[in-house]
């Protein structure tokens, strides 16, 4: 199955929503230790603000969140 890239980051958003919420982080306690600021952060989770992020954003809020970056894809 072929997603467009669109599908590809609301999933991303939604996982790291998911993992955030997991570990019961605010916004600023994720976009702290992920050396981000919160509105950054809460773009990067809104649906609604269409924000593209790069895997290097990415991959500091894996590692803020002590996960491995592929699990913002499944």
């Amino acid at each position: 199955m072929v997603r467009s890239s669109i599908n590809y980051y609301n999933i991303v958003r939604k996982n790291i929503r998911k993992f955030r919420l997991n570990k019961g982080y605010s916004y600023k306690e994720l976009a702290t230790k992920a050396r981000m600021s919160i509105d950054f952060l809460k773009e990067i989770e809104s649906e609604t603000k269409n924000k593209n992020f790069s895997l290097d954003t990415l991959g500091k809020i894996a590692e803020a969140l002590e996960i491995d970056i592929k699990n913002f894809f499944d």
